[in-house]
């Protein structure tokens, strides 16, 4: 039996369309068990509370209610579906990926490109049914905030009384296995204390972190008290922010064998480095960790470029955008891709972006690099 799939589209001609595509691909392999076809998004949702479903593809401009809004419906009901959006408009790609699509289709659909869905549906498949075998051992998180997930995948936070215990417990566990000296974490957390009442605010975090820790169960992590210091031991553990950096080092080159890999890379990452919390100590180690994430990402969104599947490589740049919007690169990034796709004004959208976000930041222009790319492209209209 292959994946169940339902289509929704409130134009018939592009129903049929996609119908027969997906029935073409049927008789290929048989990996696809087409339920039924829908022009009416309010039918594919009472089927969707009947009948277990694997896949969808969604016209996203519907007359009823949008795709978007659909999409969102049917998770709801079966949270496990796969969702593909379809559509003549490129500017929804963005939008569409960040509901966590699986894929952006534009009209007219032709058979190579859906063969390509139907590929990323396959190995998500997979992925998802070993992840469901493996045995989920605790993790340490500190990427996005402090916290830890569970055995059961979950992610969970640490209930702290203060504010002190969780950015000890944090700079700790970040340079776990070391001996940190009591002092330099007094002066780091309680500067303007006098020596008493910082060394009684340290216990006091120190006394909160060893309670917390028995109460969520974490029995690998161990603090230890030497030679006048705290350091933490994470036995079994792992550490989010040090899992992702490590894959990031070890991935090779990005190819059509190694695309799904760095792609699984970049959904670890969630989130920069103790964002929530402003910690002073932590913003160099953000910067740096950023700056790995941005060259990781610009990795990928080149090789989509290369490919010319210019909605994927869109995506990417804009989160570029959205995480360091005072940084050329996203922008510059956009900037290529609309110049190829004859997108005029988005390339002239995209200069003055990052033009007013540089002048009215750190009062500069744009780098010579995208000054002259800029002005080339002008003088080529």
């Amino acid at each position: 039996m292959g994946l169940k799939v339902i289509i929704v589209d409130d134009e018939r001609l592009a129903l049929k369309k996609m119908e027969k595509l997906l029935n073409e691909q049927v008789e290929l392999d048989g990996s696809l068990d087409l339920i039924g076809t829908f022009v009416d998004p309010y039918a594919a949702l009472e089927v969707a509370k009947l009948e277990t479903l694997d896949l969808a593809f969604l016209d996203i401009e519907m007359s009823e209610i949008d795709g978007f809004e659909l999409a969102n419906r049917l998770l709801e009901i079966q949270p496990q579906l796969q969702i593909v959006f379809t559509t003549a408009y490129q500017e929804y790609a963005v939008k569409a990926f960040e509901l966590n699509a699986l894929d952006y289709l534009l009209k007219p659909v032709n058979q190579s490109r859906l063969a390509i869905t139907l590929q990323r549906v396959a190995v998500s498949a997979t992925r998802t049914s070993e992840i469901d075998k493996e045995k989920v051992l605790p993790k340490l998180c500190l990427l996005q905030n402090v916290h830890y997930i569970d055995e059961s995948g979950s992610a969970q936070s640490f209930p702290w009384k203060t504010l002190k215990a969780p950015e000890l417990f944090a700079y700790l566990v970040y340079h776990h296995d070391k001996t940190v000296n009591k002092q330099t974490l007094m002066d780091l957390l309680w500067p303007d204390y006098d020596i008493e009442r910082s060394t009684t605010q340290l216990h006091t975090a120190i006394y909160q972190i060893r309670k917390i820790i028995k109460e969520v169960g974490l029995f690998d992590l161990e603090l230890k008290y030497k030679d006048g210091g705290y350091s933490f031991v994470l036995g079994e553990l792992t550490l989010d922010v040090e899992e992702w950096e490590r894959r990031v080092r070890l991935a090779s080159v990005v190819t059509p064998d190694t695309l799904e890999q760095h792609l699984a890379i970049m959904a670890l990452y969630s989130g920069d480095f103790l964002v929530e919390h402003r910690y002073m100590w932590a913003e160099y180690e953000q910067e740096r960790i950023r700056l790995i994430w941005l060259n990781h990402v610009k990795q990928v969104a080149e090789y989509y470029a290369s490919l010319e599947q210019y909605t994927e490589a869109m995506v990417l740049y804009q989160k570029v955008v959205d995480r360091l919007p005072h940084m050329e690169d996203g922008y510059f990034g956009l900037m290529i891709i609309y110049s190829k796709l004859n997108h005029q004004l988005e390339v002239r959208k995209q200069f003055q972006l990052i033009s007013n976000k540089l002048l009215e930041e750190f009062d500069v222009t744009p780098s010579k690099e995208l000054m002259d790319w800029y002005q080339e492209w002008l003088s080529g209209l």
